[in-house]
């Protein structure tokens, strides 16, 4: 068993080892926290590409199966292999926070509720980091996701858009949910995007293979960039959930007849970005569900890269005040031709605009502003407990920090 370093012990849960958009803003939270004295303990339920990056940013890792809430939880017999799993794994969770004598459980995402009850059973404090902000769930489904808020001591949200859809009303009034904007460390120097488009216009999209994220609907735009005349190439960077190989099928079978297979490239999954998209002209975000924020829109600006993305949810928000973010209209591969065709003929302007707006996205996703905005969330929820639980310690607060805005589930 991993033991307590002295001063505050944070037990990090994730639910997985993958390295997309909530999993990339835990690992750049975990760097932030070792950074700042935090002893930090990361537990997942397997191990992935991941794992390797948080054991070189200070932090123990853990193996431990613990209860997902997943879509299937909603049909009978995905609920009862829940019920089972949450009586069977439940007290090795809250055993984990006991041996670690940890202060503070952070629970990465709503999917993994749980920790939540085993933190609580074993006297520390809980905070969830809520990224995601799925409006158009059923209603079972999202009081099933959101429900368990209520036993975490402090809710953090990546943006204002996922604090609307969790309808956190009671801890608002608490004073419990703060709302704290993705750091996001870009390349070192984006680099200027080529001054004249000679030759194919250059489309990068990052992230999950999935119907909700629209891939499908970025091989459709270019193919609709070709019969008006214009040429264009697509890098398509990522790789699918287990169980969703059917959808990569689906969108190889989708290139070839459409004859596109000279022009779109699945290069699936990269664990650095930043070259591939500084190598793009304009990256796309065509996510026809809901974002809680826009992770690979900011990604692409911080390259000084134009993005055209759906119109809606959190990628509205993370485009405000941004002026080379096109947004157009959801789930149509029409409307996202138009947006990379008006990119493409307004080039010299664009590419000024992003040029200056990844000198925005830098100040205002500010890795170091994330790391303290965070520090002090789960410092504060730490000091609560102490002050309400005679005998426990209250840890000191860190510094105030500048307050912050939110993320959507993730690349």
């Amino acid at each position: 068993m991993v033991s307590a370093a002295r001063g505050r012990t944070v037990l990090i849960a994730n639910p997985s080892a993958d390295l997309y958009g909530s999993d990339r803003m835990m690992l750049e939270g975990v760097r932030g926290l070792v950074e700042l004295g935090w002893h930090v303990v990361v537990t997942s339920s397997d191990d992935g590409p991941l794992i390797p990056l948080l054991r070189a940013a200070g932090a123990d890792v853990v193996f431990l199966d613990a209860p997902v809430i997943r879509k299937s939880a909603l049909r009978p017999g995905g609920l009862v292999r829940l019920i089972r799993e949450i009586a069977t794994q439940t007290p090795r969770m809250r055993r984990l926070v006991a041996d670690l004598e940890a202060d503070v459980v952070m629970v990465n995402t709503v999917t993994i509720p749980f920790w939540l009850r085993a933190a609580r059973r074993a006297g520390a404090a809980s905070v969830v980091h809520v990224h995601e902000a799925e409006s158009t769930l059923s209603a079972p489904a999202r009081a099933l996701l959101t429900r368990p808020l209520r036993w975490a001591s402090g809710v953090v949200f990546n943006s204002q858009t996922s604090r609307r859809v969790s309808g956190s009303a009671w801890l608002e009034r608490r004073d419990r949910a703060r709302v704290v904007l993705n750091g996001i460390a870009g390349p070192d120097r984006p680099s200027p995007a080529r001054i004249h488009l000679d030759g194919p216009l250059r489309v990068v999209y990052v992230g999950r293979l999935s119907p909700r994220k629209g891939v499908d609907l970025a091989i459709d735009a270019i193919d609709r960039l070709r019969s008006a005349g214009i040429d264009a190439e697509l890098d398509i960077v990522g790789d699918v959930f287990r169980g969703y190989e059917w959808y990569e099928r689906q969108l190889r079978e989708r290139i070839a007849r459409l004859a596109l297979e000279d022009r779109v490239r699945l290069v699936g999954f990269q664990r650095m970005v930043w070259d591939i998209v500084s190598a793009a002209d304009v990256a796309v975000v065509p996510s026809r569900g809901d974002e809680s924020f826009g992770n690979v829109l900011i990604e692409a600006l911080m390259c000084a890269r134009p993005v055209v993305a759906a119109d809606h949810s959190g990628l509205r928000e993370a485009s405000g005040g941004l002026e080379a973010a096109v947004l157009v209209p959801t789930d149509s591969a029409d409307g996202l031709a138009r947006g990379l065709t008006g990119v493409r003929d307004d080039w010299a302007a664009m590419r000024d605009r992003a040029w200056r707006d990844a000198e925005t996205v830098r100040r205002r996703h500010s890795p170091d502003a994330y790391h303290r905005a965070l520090s002090d969330a789960l410092a504060e929820r730490i000091g609560d407990l102490g002050a309400r639980t005679p005998g426990r310690t209250a840890a000191s607060t860190m510094s105030e920090s500048e307050p912050l805005v939110l993320e959507g589930r993730g690349r």
